[in-house]
């Protein structure tokens, strides 16, 4: 008979668990209750989308579009993709569920991404993403309000230090106009020193030519004109009031000139916080204002502001949080005491209380279950305690052993 082969995991996803699960859900619920203390309502979308929300909002000629993005056509004949954000979907929905009548809205949400990428540390096809939002506001303190949640929930993930802010202003849609003018003629007169990707991105797209790694390119870049002597008085304005805010909010930051936002429906802020704990300089969190967005998919002209950071990210540099304490292991021993502690575990669980049952093995290894999991009691039941209707509770920190009535254990645990 031949023998069956197991099915390997998907190149570039994972499976998460033990102390990176613990890593993993322990930034997630760090950013569920900072979230909370910024009133940010929490919302969830579909996985997948009709692939127009991404080509309209990403830009048929971003990378993630051309090369990343997992597309199919579904038995209907539609084109759908795996979401590669979550922007441009919120952005959808904001549209199409009626939320402009609470604007401006403030949302988080979190959960699994796609990109097909290749995979590397802590890089991966299936990745997941926090992601924050503000639509429907024009002000400079909606941009200050997502920066400073940011720096918050860094700082209670324990990775303040080592973090930089970097921020920069794209300006209003004059500025960049005029901006990105300049950058044609700059690069025009360099053309035949540019990598080929630089090239390309001279016809469609000239801004991420500052950001190119190529190292063809980086002294071509780095002495390109700054935006600075482009700005509109009410886009340097803005990026005063954004700045005077995280002043105001104790926010540490510092300027980055070359930090740029390719697409053209990006305003003003961007900003990514960036370490090098992870090796080479990584961004840890990055985002924007993207005030064109909800326009390029059909929509009124409307503001917006928003962030995103990778979970694997943030978790590969948290230290790892303990496991979840446990108050107690109940140890039966015989069939009449496994019967009766069964409904003892189900009681003391609905009491709030953490239980385990150790049911294999004699009592010496039970007794070292109990311990190896941390808990705090052992119950044990035998024929004499079940006889007495009581349960011997040990406290395995200090050795000490009671006898307590079934009913009463809750209470006692406690």
């Amino acid at each position: 008979m031949a023998r069956i082969e197991t099915p390997r995991r998907i190149r570039g996803t994972q499976d998460i668990f033990g102390d990176e699960q613990r890593r993993f859900a322990h930034v997630l619920s760090t950013f569920e209750r900072v979230r909370a203390l910024y009133c940010f309502q929490r919302v969830d979308i579909p996985v997948f989308e009709s692939t127009a929300v991404f080509a309209r909002s990403l830009g048929e000629t971003t990378d993630v579009v051309s090369k990343e993005m997992y597309t199919f056509e579904d038995r209907g004949g539609d084109s759908l993709t795996l979401r590669p954000e979550f922007t441009a979907g919120i952005a959808r929905a904001y549209l199409t569920e009626g939320w402009q009548q609470f604007a401006p809205l403030k949302i988080t949400t979190s959960g699994p991404v796609f990109r097909y990428e290749r995979p590397q540390k802590g890089r991966f096809r299936q990745f997941h993403q926090i992601d924050a939002e503000v639509i429907g506001a024009a002000e400079p303190a909606a941009d200050v309000e997502l920066l400073v949640l940011a720096d918050q929930l860094l700082r209670e993930l324990g990775l303040s230090e080592g973090v930089t802010l970097q921020l920069n202003t794209l300006g209003d849609a004059a500025t960049r106009e005029a901006w990105r003018a300049a950058l044609v003629a700059h690069f025009e007169a360099h053309r035949g020193e540019l990598s080929e990707d630089s090239l390309t991105r001279l016809e469609k797209n000239p801004m991420r030519i500052l950001d190119s790694k190529d190292p063809r390119d980086r002294p071509i870049a780095d002495s390109a004109p700054d935006i600075d002597a482009y700005l509109t008085p009410e886009a340097r304005a803005f990026f005063d009031a954004v700045t005077a805010g995280l002043d105001a909010a104790g926010v540490a930051w510092e300027r980055n000139a070359r930090l740029v936002r390719g697409l053209d429906y990006y305003r003003h802020t961007a900003f990514e916080f960036v370490t090098d704990r992870l090796g080479s300089q990584g961004t840890v969190l990055a985002g924007g204002r993207y005030d064109g967005l909800i326009g390029s998919l059909g929509g009124p002209e409307t503001a917006g502001v928003g962030w995103a950071a990778g979970v694997e990210r943030l978790a590969m540099l948290v230290e790892e949080p303990a496991a979840a304490a446990i108050d107690a292991v109940v140890v039966p021993m015989g069939e009449a005491a496994e019967a009766r502690a069964t409904g003892i575990v189900a009681d003391l669980r609905r009491a709030g209380v953490a239980v385990e049952m150790a049911y294999k093995g004699k009592m010496k290894a039970r007794m070292a279950k109990a311990d190896a999991l941390g808990a705090r009691f052992a119950i044990i039941i035998g024929d004499d305690e079940l006889a007495k209707g009581v349960a011997a509770v040990k406290t395995l920190g200090a050795g000490t052993q009671a006898e307590v009535a079934f009913a009463d254990l809750a209470e006692a645990l406690r």
